[in-house]
Formats: structure tokens, C-alpha cells, sequence
């Protein structure tokens, strides 16, 4: 199996800088053991105008068989000679994967000490895979790899090139290109690792729980949005129900976590230029949190979670105020919790204010012991990044579980979408909103789950209050009802 890697450069960036990031000498020939083979790393080129890596796979059919493993599609288990007589040790797929984190482990997490300021630049590459399996032909393969940012050229393997009546096998060659420079090497070698084996639809190993994990790390920051994130899912799990059910939950909530805070509408923080002197209406994004923080304070509540914290912006206005003696952001991206933690300077807050802060990685699909005993939860924006199928899990997660006193809810109230006259009719103010809800709709929903809970509801406008169609943002307070409060801290007690 063979792989390159290409980029150009200048004086000023030279292409030999590809070495650095994939921590390999261009005058040297790299060899090392990885599962079922040997993996040869090289350097056809290297110039300042122009660096070439290749990959180079070699694959012992042998001891594909002897471990008891390469039985996917490639071969019969089933039958001997089916075993050996397979296209496993020639065709890329979920080997060459392998063997990309095994030597470039480092490229990938973007890690580079001789060269740090060129691990984030986006570079001019060219991918180029001769022999790739591609169940789904060349149209998946650019349905695959086209919304990431490349260029795609696939050729059809013909089965014969002396019978073309016979037509073209399930092989295709891959050329992939970023000219315009808008992927780094860590994401093209994520992309890769990810979506060669997809592409295959079959892997040579057990997949197992952790693969769930893997997946979802090297899919950070593309696979959520993708529009084939189901396929890739399914294909990468090798279908099997319970792992792709929980990477497609977990995926759901980093869409989430992606959109900021203001997603929160981009219509919602819309505000129009006018002259310096003309008074500039508050963005509905800093009105919801200070209806958040006010109902906080007259619930008398101190220690919060803020569950779906994106990217702490929320968090940032509690930590302002003395009120709120303990703070923990929950959110199932990583990716989000990182620029939450360097938006809140957590390396450089001070012991005290460092131990009212906590930001903790979680799913609102599942319970959580973490999430008990607090005073209150907030759920702001996120209820409508759910399909309505999910929301039962979250439900019983916060309300059924979690049960902290007091649990405010916001959502984005859909009447009011006439107002906005920059929003077509029709569409939802953000492009992951899986509904929106009208005031009667939210109503039903949030009195129903009152009543399973043991919970009163109220609801607060945030925004102006149109007489017509409501305000922007409908909030629900949830309050745990006096008898069940009652008997919950006689529990606490005991």
C-alpha cells in the first residue's frame, strides 16, 4: 500500500518544512514495525520548492490470517484459500490507517517544537492514494472529502485494462489538493485516518468501545458538521448499533458546542450600523445572560452548573459575580472546553477564584453522578440543537437524575422569526437547530416534564416583548415543588 504527501514552498517557507512536521529527515529512509507489516517512510523530493513524503506499506498476508484477523469483506473466513487469496495486502485501507498514526502520530495531535508556528499554518498539499478501494465509487468519495476543503480527481481502476467491456473494478486512484491552502497537516492526516478505512467499509481488527473515542478525536473540529457524518459513523464502526448509537449522540452535542454561545443566533446579536452618536441596542445574546444570571441570584442559588457551556461564556459572567460560590461548565466537545478554559485564563486565575471554577467534559444523553446536589442548572440554547427524539434522555438526565433545585431552560421563541427581516420565511435562525419552538409548543413541553418530576414552571420573556408574537427568547424556571424540596433535604440531612 503507498501513500504521498506533498507541499510547495519559498525561501521564506520552505517545503523541506514537511520533514519537521512529520518529525522525519527528507535524507533518510524511516522503518518501523506497525501491525501485520513494515512502514517505510521516504522522501522521493525534498527541495525548497517542493517536498514529497511517501508512505510505503508492507503487508505479511500471512500473518493477517495467523493473528486471526483481515476476515472483512476482502476474503471468505470461512474458506481457506479465501484467506490468503484477498486484496488486504495491497489495497489501502483500514491498514494504511494504522500505519498513518503510527508514524505521523505526532503530525496528527499537531505537535512540532522545531517548527511551532508552521503546525497551525495551512499548507498547499496534495494527497495522492493509486490504489483505494471505494465502496460507493467516485461519487462518495467526493461526497467524502469535498465539504473538508479538498479537490478531488478520482479515476476508475478498469478490472482489465485488455477488456474494457468488462468496466471498471471498486478501486479508484486518488488525487486530493488544498491549493488554496485551507487545511493544515494535522487536519489532512485526521481526514485520512478517518476516512480511508470508510471509503474500504471494512476494517482488519475488532472494532471495539474505544473505537468510538478514536473516532470522535480525530473527527474534532469536521466530522460533527459533516453531511455525510452518519455514513462515516457507520462505516468506521463496522455498523455495529451500540458504538454507532453513542458516537452519533456524542456528535449531536459537539454540533452544539461548535456554534457559539451567540449561535445563539447570529440574527439574535444582529445590530445595525448607524452613526456613533446613535444608541446601540443591547445584543439579545448579554440580555439572556443577565435574565439567566437574575433568576439565579432571586432563586438564591450559589453553587451552578451551566450544562452545554460551548464555550464559556456563560461561565464568564458567573465567575464575575461573588454570588456564585461554585461554577461547573459541562460540554461534550473537548475542542469547546479548551477555548472556554483560554477565554476564562484558568492557568492564571488565582487560588480562589480558580476553586469556584470547574469545566468538566460530559454528555447530557446520560447520567451523571458528577451533576448532583447543585443549587441550579442552566440549559441556555441548547434544548433546539436536539432532535425531539433525544430529548427524553435529557430529560431524565438533569430532571430525573441530576435534580438540582432550580433548572432554567432558554430556546429560541420561532413566532418571533417574522420580526427578524433578515431570516427567509421558513428557516430556523441557525442552520443546527433541529426545531424551533412556539410559545405553546414550549409550554406543553416544559409543563409536561414538570409534572414527571415533580417540578413548578413559570416563564420569563427575554427581550422585547412583542404584543403579537412573543419575545425573541422564551425562558422556563423550574422549581422543584415545595413537598419534593421538602423531602429532598430531609435526604441531604440524612
Amino acid at each position: 500500500m503507498f501513500l504521498t504527501i506533498s507541499t510547495t514552498g519559498t525561501e521564506q517557507t520552505p517545503a523541506t518544512d514537511l520533514g519537521f512536521l512529520l518529525h522525519k529527515h527528507p535524507d533518510k529512509r524511516h522503518t518501523r514495525s506497525v501491525s501485520h507489516g513494515t512502514a517505510h517512510v521516504l522522501f522521493p523530493e525534498a527541495t525548497v520548492e517542493r517536498c514529497s513524503a511517501a508512505l510505503l506499506l508492507e503487508v505479511d498476508p500471512v500473518a493477517l490470517v495467523r493473528r486471526g484477523k483481515g476476515k472483512g469483506r476482502g476474503g471468505a473466513p470461512d474458506a481457506a484459500l479465501g484467506q490468503y487469496v484477498n486484496d488486504r495486502p495491497y489495497a489501502a485501507s483500514s491498514l494504511l490507517a494504522v500505519a498513518l498514526s503510527a508514524v505521523f502520530s505526532s503530525a496528527m495531535r499537531g505537535v512540532c517544537a522545531a517548527r511551532p508556528e508552521r503546525v497551525a499554518q495551512p499548507l498547499p498539499l496534495r494527497v495522492e492514494v493509486p490504489a483505494l478501494p471505494a465502496r460507493g465509487g467516485a461519487e462518495l468519495v467526493r461526497a467524502l472529502f469535498a465539504p473538508l476543503g479538498w479537490a478531488v480527481t478520482v479515476t476508475p481502476v478498469p478490472l482489465d485494462v485488455r477488456f474494457p467491456e468488462w468496466g471498471d473494478s471498486r478501486y479508484v486512484g486518488l488525487v486530493l489538493e488544498a491549493a488554496d491552502g485551507t487545511l493544515t497537516l494535522g487536519e489532512a492526516l485526521r481526514h485520512l485516518y478517518v476516512l480511508l478505512p470508510v471509503l474500504d467499509d471494512a476494517k482488519h481488527y475488532w472494532v471495539s468501545p474505544d473505537e468510538v473515542d478514536k473516532l470522535l478525536r480525530a473527527g474534532e473540529g469536521w466530522l460533527a458538521g459533516h453531511p455525510e457524518r452518519d455514513v462515516i459513523t457507520d462505516r468506521y464502526l463496522a455498523r455495529r448499533w451500540s458504538l454507532t448509537r453513542d458516537a452519533k449522540e456524542r456528535l449531536e452535542l459537539v454540533r452544539l458546542a461548535d456554534a457559539d454561545d451567540s449561535d445563539v443566533d447570529d440574527i439574535d446579536n444582529a445590530v445595525d450600523e448607524g452613526t456613533d452618536t446613535e444608541e446601540q441596542p443591547v445584543p439579545l445574546a448579554v440580555r439572556r445572560r443577565e435574565a439567566i444570571l437574575a433568576e439565579l441570584a432571586d432563586a438564591g442559588a450559589g453553587r451552578v452548573l451551566d450544562l452545554g457551556c460551548g464555550q464559556g461564556q456563560l461561565v464568564q459572567a458567573l465567575l464575575k459575580d461573588v454570588r456564585f460560590s461554585e461554577i461547573v461548565g459541562v460540554d461534550v466537545s473537548v475542542r469547546a472546553l479548551t477555548v472556554a478554559s483560554r477565554r476564562l485564563k484558568l492557568d492564571r486565575l488565582g487560588e480562589r477564584q480558580a476553586g469556584r471554577v470547574q469545566l468538566m467534559q460530559g454528555s447530557l444523553a446520560y447520567t451523571d453522578k458528577r451533576l448532583k446536589g447543585y443549587d441550579a442548572a442552566v440549559l441556555s440554547e441548547v434544548i433546539e440543537h436536539l432532535d425531539e427524539a433525544r430529548l427524553p434522555a435529557l430529560e431524565y438526565a438533569v430532571f430525573g437524575s441530576a435534580r438540582p433545585r432550580t433548572v432554567l431552560v432558554t430556546t429560541p421563541n420561532v413566532e418571533y422569526n417574522v420580526r427578524w427581516e433578515s431570516l427567509p420565511a421558513g428557516h430556523v435562525r441557525h442552520g443546527d437547530h433541529r426545531f424551533e419552538w412556539t410559545r405553546e409548543e414550549f409550554a406543553g413541553w416544559a409543563h409536561r416534564v414538570a409534572e414527571r418530576h415533580g417540578y413548578d414552571v413559570r416563564f420569563v420573556p427575554v427581550g422585547d416583548d412583542d404584543p403579537e408574537v412573543g419575545p425573541p427568547t422564551q425562558m422556563a424556571v423550574f422549581s422543584q415543588a415545595a413537598k419534593v424540596a421538602d423531602a429532598a433535604e430531609k435526604d441531604q440531612v440524612a
